[in-house]
Formats: C-alpha cells, sequence, structure tokens
C-alpha cells in the first residue's frame, strides 16, 4: 500500500554529503578514497563532478545514490559512532563486505571496522557492520533476518 504523501512509490534516499578539509580532496587523497570505497563496497567515483581539492562524489553501486564530499574551510566533525546506513540482501553479502574490509585493513591501518554483531529483536535479527576510512563518519552496513512463521 502506498503512503498517501507518496502515491508514485516509496520515496529513496539518495544521498548523503560530508565536508571535509580540501586536503583531503587532492590528488592522493581521493585516489585513496575511491580505492577503499571501491574495494570495499563496489561505490565508484563520478570523475565528471571530480573537482581537485573540491569535490569528489562517490555513485553507492547506482547512479542516484552517492556521497557528496566538498571541500570546507571548517569541515564536518562528529562522535565515532555517528554513521549512515546501507541495507544489503543477504548474510554473506555483509560478511563479504567485512572480508574485504578486513583484507584492506592489512594494507592500509586507517581502516577503521566494527565487526559483525547481531541485535536481536526475537522476531527480527538486525546483522551488522561497520566500516569507516578517512570520511567524518562511518558506513553501517545491515541485514535483517525475519523469523519465518
Amino acid at each position: 500500500m502506498a503512503h498517501p504523501y507518496y502515491p508514485s512509490g516509496n520515496p529513496r534516499f539518495n544521498h548523503v554529503a560530508f565536508s571535509v578539509p580540501s586536503d583531503l580532496l587532492d590528488e592522493t587523497n581521493r585516489a585513496d578514497i575511491c580505492r577503499f570505497w571501491g574495494q570495499v563496497l563496489g561505490f565508484d567515483e563520478m570523475p565528471m563532478m571530480t573537482l581537485d581539492r573540491k569535490r569528489l562524489i562517490l555513485s553507492c553501486v547506482h547512479w542516484d545514490q552517492f556521497i557528496f564530499l566538498i571541500a570546507e574551510d571548517d569541515p564536518m566533525r562528529c562522535p565515532r559512532m555517528d554513521h549512515f546506513g546501507f541495507a544489503v540482501g543477504a548474510l554473506d553479502e555483509l560478511e563479504a563486505a567485512r572480508d574485504r574490509a578486513v583484507e584492506f585493513r592489512r594494507q592500509d591501518p586507517r581502516v577503521d571496522l566494527i565487526d559483525l554483531a547481531v541485535d536481536d529483536r526475537g522476531p527480527i535479527k538486525i546483522h551488522s557492520i561497520y566500516v569507516g576510512y578517512l570520511l567524518p563518519m562511518l558506513c553501517e552496513l545491515q541485514w535483517w533476518e525475519f523469523e519465518r512463521s
């Protein structure tokens, strides 16, 4: 059943934006950011949108879902557990992302990883990991397991 405000269908969350120091958007750091987020989660740079030391946009598997990084003199700062989230469709996809983050961390200790945990709410179990790399917020990946009747 459609929500009365959105009869054409459920709206989708399409992006998150972070302000970062301009140095984080230089060629070297952009390459590091693109390598991690690409190899671990499959996010790709949208190169036609990149402006050296000013802007980087990472497509989150599809062009209309993205992370928008913008340079600011007073960049975003937040506590470690502030995060944005993505849902995956299967536990093995969540575990594979965790394994890729572990592997990446072997080469680069700047990876922040909070390993797989399960929040058991009876008929629903929420499996999750948190991964971070150079950005001001972590990314939480979740898989929701529903009890079968």
